[in-house]
């Protein structure tokens, strides 16, 4: 019998039953780019994405490549730690084959947590390496119960920080970025996304904003140069283009990342190893 879920996710935790959703659908295509049982399960206990249809429609097609590409970064690096800031409804410690000897930790809100701990074990889920999630809000002390959940700074470690900073003020993302970079020894490797000013103005965008505004999800941040950003913290970054991605995966290119469409509005795909 299944137990009593905690409350669904609501206000800004919705995006990830959005992307859950992305992923979910994209088990229906014949050529998938990447396999996630657990994503349908996870919307339905979350009770759907219908309310931002509107946004997948826009960006369903950039949430899969986004997924497919950060994928592939977290398991070509093979660090022995990896850690996922906001979490959400991830499912990579499930679905994704990690070497032998992989902790990975995965970082959210408590309540986030407490509801994808619930509909996890409604779904019999088991990881794929050892699984350590840490409940934490990252506006505050995120390193110190990290650390306690069992976290070496000393060993390498794999970050991912994906659709996170363009939610945050300019002077929190730099935040957890200087803390990520502090607690990271030299080797380890990072991927993120973000934005430039013109994305985040883009006419397309406006029904989005005004979507996320309702859910206390306003998009507060963005940068022109993510290489340049990375530098100043000790990382040395290379970014993927989505036409790129598409193409490496013979896909159309997201129309809301497409420069015929977009001009030069961007959607930053960065990965990075740490060289300090």
């Amino acid at each position: 019998m299944k137990r009593v879920l905690q409350r669904p996710p609501v206000g800004v935790a919705r995006t990830a039953v959005l992307i859950a959703a992305a992923r979910a659908n994209e088990q229906r295509h014949l050529r998938r780019l990447f396999t996630d049982p657990l994503a349908a399960g996870l919307v339905e206990a979350a009770g759907s994405a219908n309310d931002l249809n509107g946004v997948r429609t826009l960006a369903g097609d950039h949430f899969v490549l986004r997924t497919r590409y950060f994928d592939d970064q977290l398991l070509s690096s093979a660090q022995p730690q990896v850690v996922i800031m906001a979490a959400g409804l991830d499912t990579r410690a499930f679905r994704l084959q990690w070497p032998p000897g992989t902790t990975l930790f995965e970082l959210d809100l408590p309540d986030m947590v407490e509801f994808k701990e619930d509909a996890l074990h409604d779904l019999q889920a088991r990881p794929h390496c050892e699984r350590v999630v840490v409940p934490c809000d990252l506006r505050e002390d995120w390193p110190t119960a990290l650390i306690q959940a069992g976290f070496d700074p000393k060993r390498p470690t794999a970050w991912l920080l994906e659709g996170l900073f363009m939610f945050l003020p300019p002077d929190a993302g730099d935040r957890i970025l200087y803390w990520v970079s502090a607690l990271s020894t030299r080797g380890s490797t990072l991927a993120l996304e973000h934005v430039n000013r013109e994305f985040r103005e883009l006419p397309q965008m406006r029904p989005v904003h005004d979507r996320f505004d309702t859910l206390d999800a306003r998009w507060q941040s963005d940068v022109e140069d993510p290489v340049e950003w990375l530098a100043g913290h000790g990382w040395h970054a290379t970014v993927t283009h989505q036409v790129d991605l598409a193409a490496q995966h013979d896909r159309a290119v997201p129309a809301i990342t497409d420069p015929r469409k977009v001009g030069d509005a961007r959607i930053w795909l960065a990965s990075a190893i740490h060289t300090v």
